[in-house]
Formats: structure tokens, C-alpha cells, sequence
């Protein structure tokens, strides 16, 4: 099996304007997109997700020794991720559809969302049209950028912060 390529995700990721702790890479298929984060947040923990669990045990493998346990992967679904809620800093999600309740329910306020396609499509991740746009707006996240072309595409969004009341704006 090839790798898909990781361009579109490595553009996406200099958008981010902070360094995360904990970073969510959904869709492991083999751990590229996890590995990637890994090595360009090198203080992150790194957890991947993946509903099959031959493509988890092949990405558990792909990391190898890892005394610090900073990269690990569960099997799980975009829409019921295994992790608690406001968890992440930073949510990536490679070639998939996004599922906005559950990923605003894992980022952290403030936290970045990057969703990455690999393929080319008529418009950036479907992101271009309004009723994405609304789907990720409704959970409280704002879409920063979202471009596309050539290989693939992107969008980078961020989930609103907590207000004076402690609830998202």
C-alpha cells in the first residue's frame, strides 16, 4: 500500500499558530499523518485513531521503540472518538468526512482543527460552500483558511475559546 501524500497536511500545519501538547491525528492507515505531527511537534504527545484494526497494529508497529510512549494509536471512529472531551490542541483529519460535533467535542478551546485531503476535488474539502462551512460553525468551530489544488486540499479552523461565563463563545 502507498502513503498518501502528505503535502496538503504539512501546508496546513504551518498555519497553526501555536505549538500543541496533545495532537489527534484521525484516519492512522499505517501512522503517516501521526508520524508526520510527531516529528514536527516534538514536544507533542501524538495519538492516532483508525476504525480498522489491521491498520492500527500496522501504524503500533511503524513506531517501534517508543520509551516515552509520546505516539500511540487506538481503534476508533471519526464520529465517536476514544479520547475525553477538550483533549486535544490540535485535530488533524486526513481523507475523510469530518464529523463536527465530535471533533469540536475533543479540541480544547482555542484548539486547532487541520482537515487534509490528499485527492483532488472540485472545491477545497467540500469547505469552500456555506453549509460546511455552517456544520463546523454550529460546533464552535471558525474556519481560518481553506485552499486547494493540484495533489489536494485543506482547511485550517479553530475552535472558539471560552468566554468570562466558561462557556464557548
Amino acid at each position: 500500500m502507498q502513503a498518501p501524500p502528505l503535502t496538503p497536511l504539512a501546508t496546513a500545519v504551518l498555519l497553526v499558530p501555536r505549538r500543541p501538547e496533545r495532537v489527534l491525528a484521525i484516519a492512522a492507515d499505517g501512522g503517516e499523518a501521526a508520524l508526520f505531527l510527531a516529528r514536527e511537534f516534538p514536544a507533542a504527545r501524538v495519538r492516532g485513531v483508525d476504525p480498522s484494526p489491521e491498520r492500527v497494529r500496522t501504524a503500533t508497529e511503524r513506531i517501534g521503540l517508543d520509551p516515552e510512549g509520546r505516539v500511540a494509536f487506538k481503534q476508533g471512529r471519526p464520529g465517536a472518538l476514544p479520547f475525553p472531551d477538550a483533549f486535544f490542541d490540535l485535530v488533524a483529519q486526513l481523507d475523510g468526512r469530518p464529523a463536527p460535533a465530535e471533533l469540536a467535542r475533543v479540541l480544547t478551546p482555542g484548539g486547532h482543527l487541520v482537515l487534509a485531503r490528499t485527492r483532488p476535488a472540485r472545491l477545497p474539502l467540500g469547505l469552500g460552500g456555506q453549509v460546511p462551512r455552517r456544520r463546523l460553525a454550529r460546533h464552535g468551530i471558525e474556519l481560518l483558511e481553506s485552499t486547494g489544488g493540484g495533489d489536494g486540499s485543506f482547511a485550517v479552523g479553530r475552535r472558539a475559546s471560552a468566554g468570562p461565563s466558561g462557556n464557548d463563545e
